[in-house]
């Protein structure tokens, strides 16, 4: 069944029981990385996923980075030498807005990884793109309201009308809001007690998620310590209007729908 695995759910600064916010796709398609935030090769393992391949599934088929901020890249240098180091000599796709790209190839160029990184097909996207999966699945993208341009996603079964979107790093917007209608799951960032630029409070996603219709809602991108106490965060999903299922994400935490 495809699922979104939750590799890590918290915020710019990481709680000990908290990695920062990324996710792999594990359905049609993948498995596709969502960013590469820390130790991101070995929650691979942890999850259950051989990024090789082999007796274990499929081999990662790629990465798609949401945007540049250093806790959703960090990993991904670390990722490459290790994938490299185990044995990992096919070509592996990133996928990415143009600076986001290019600020990550300045990284590569820095750790000068050289031939200890397998050959990595560069794959520029914009807001509003599709990427095709397999199976009739596909990956639709909007830009989000962020302090550097960030995708937001929305993995749908074009035919049956399934979907998870995962809102990125954004305040609350129009382009996020229209690729969420009608989502059956929702993941959606929830950093701020506080309406704050670039970021969304758990009664802001709380509204997000009833304005989208959406079936079910995971916060990420959050912490008891810096957003809010996870009682306290499920309440205010509430008062922003959400009376479905609403839960605060965990690590490993796989979603079906």
């Amino acid at each position: 069944m495809p699922r979104m695995i939750l590799l890590g759910t918290g915020t710019g600064v990481p709680d000990a029981d908290r990695e920062h916010t990324h996710m792999v796709w594990d359905g049609p398609g993948g498995p596709l990385l969502i960013d590469a935030g820390g130790s991101t090769y070995q929650r691979l393992l942890k999850a259950g996923l051989d990024s090789l391949g082999g007796h274990a599934g499929p081999p990662l088929q790629g990465v798609l980075l949401t945007h540049s901020h250093c806790d959703h890249i960090n990993g991904i240098a670390a990722l490459l030498f290790s994938l490299r180091l185990s044995g990992r000599t096919a070509p592996l796709p990133i996928y990415g807005l143009a600076p986001t790209l290019a600020l990550v190839q300045g990284i590569l160029a820095a750790f000068a990884l050289d031939d200890m990184c397998p050959p990595i097909i560069w794959t520029e996207i914009q807001a509003g793109d599709t990427i095709p999966l397999a199976d009739g699945w596909r990956i639709r993208t909007a830009l989000t309201a962020h302090s550097r341009p960030c995708l937001a996603l929305r993995c749908e079964d074009a035919a049956g009308g399934r979907a998870i979107t995962y809102s990125a790093d954004t305040e609350p917007c129009p382009a996020v809001d229209d690729l969420a209608h009608g989502t059956t799951v929702l993941i959606h960032e929830a950093t701020t007690p506080q309406p704050f630029p670039g970021h969304t409070t758990p009664r802001q996603a709380g509204a997000v998620a009833a304005a989208a219709g959406a079936s079910r809602l995971l916060l990420v991108h959050y912490s008891p310590r810096w957003t809010m106490p996870e009682d306290q965060a499920i309440a205010e999903v509430r008062a922003g209007g959400y009376a479905q299922q609403a839960e605060i994400g965990r690590e490993y935490q796989e979603i079906t729908h």
